[in-house]
């Protein structure tokens, strides 16, 4: 007699949940790194908050390294190279645009005008805003009410953390090249997770996301010189932040990846909600933005928008999990 999926699992070092939460704390960290990561990167290539080209070839540096670290990492764990299907490399080429390029010249804009804590509990409202994507555009799924209160509970932290109504209507907390920008990535960071998971049925996601990281990566290193942008290495600093700032994106992937394919979807997505909060805590630490991270306005919308997530993510679960 054979034993079931979910009892092999269940065998698995990945299914057992201290394990299972250990490492999606750990993916977290990765992801929360990235801001105050490339807000020190400007400090170290010396880019001004201006200079819109030199950013775009940190992007296009970080991500052809990303790139290529998750199409190793890949083919590590599948015990052979991954290489795409013919029929899949359009797929990547629009994935590519759309989610590095895209997302992450707006992302890369929003931190250079924006503080570590604001971009990091901002950027949280992709997660909300994918949820409205794939229920009105996409069609995968059906709005339900814990769906729909999570994500009234996690744009209200969005909007705390920008002022409020007051500062939609009178501006000055809100800049359209910072809060805006940031705002901006997450529509892209949404349309790109629906687009993933159309385009995983015929595809092995992680050879979607190497190979899209690693053209979209070349594409913003050739528009970057030609915009006039430059990436100069002052320091041994700058090649380690880079190597990092790569590592991040493939790291916590691949991880996040071997986490899905061993656990309940809903059990690892719920821990989605580290994340905000590891990107606060972090910004605090290495950015100096404690003050801003641990006000009263700070800690009630991070609070708002990590109740979202959870509140949005356990209602996923199927029949067969409960």
């Amino acid at each position: 007699m054979t034993n079931s999926p979910s009892q092999q699992n269940n065998r698995v070092i990945w299914a057992w949940f201290p394990v299972t939460l250990a490492a999606a704390i750990f993916c977290c960290i990765l992801w929360g790194s990235a801001s105050p990561a490339i807000k020190i990167a400007y400090e170290l290539f010396q880019i001004g908050p201006d200079d819109t080209a030199s950013r775009i070839m940190l992007a296009g540096a970080r991500f052809l390294i990303a790139g290529c670290m998750t199409i190793l990492f890949g083919s590590i764990l599948a015990k052979k190279p991954l290489i795409p299907k013919r029929e899949s490399w359009k797929n990547i080429g629009i994935l590519s645009l759309v989610q590095t390029v895209c997302q992450y010249f707006f992302f890369f804009m929003a931190l250079a005008h924006t503080s570590g804590v604001r971009g990091s509990i901002i950027n949280a409202s992709g997660n909300f805003i994918a949820i409205l994507f794939a229920v009105y555009i996409f069609r995968f799924e059906k709005m339900t009410l814990q769906k729909f209160l999570g994500c009234i509970v996690g744009f209200a932290g969005i909007l705390l953390i920008l002022g409020g109504g007051k500062a939609l209507t009178e501006g000055g907390a809100v800049t359209l090249a910072g809060e805006g920008a940031m705002l901006a990535a997450d529509f892209f960071y949404a349309a790109s997770s629906c687009l993933i998971k159309i385009f995983s049925k015929n595809e092995n996601p992680v050879v979607l996301s190497g190979y899209q990281f690693f053209i979209g990566g070349v594409i913003l290193l050739i528009i970057g010189p030609l915009m006039g942008g430059s990436l100069t290495f002052y320091s041994a600093s700058c090649v380690m932040n880079l190597v990092y700032m790569g590592f991040i994106s493939a790291g916590a992937y691949t991880l996040w990846g071997i986490l899905l394919k061993y656990n309940p979807v809903s059990r690892v997505s719920i821990l989605g909600f580290i994340n905000p909060v590891m990107g606060v805590l972090l910004s605090a630490l290495f950015l100096g933005e404690g003050r801003e991270a641990f006000s009263l306005t700070g800690l009630f919308a991070l609070l708002l928008v990590s109740a979202g997530i959870v509140i949005v993510n356990s209602s996923f679960k199927t029949q067969k999990e409960k």
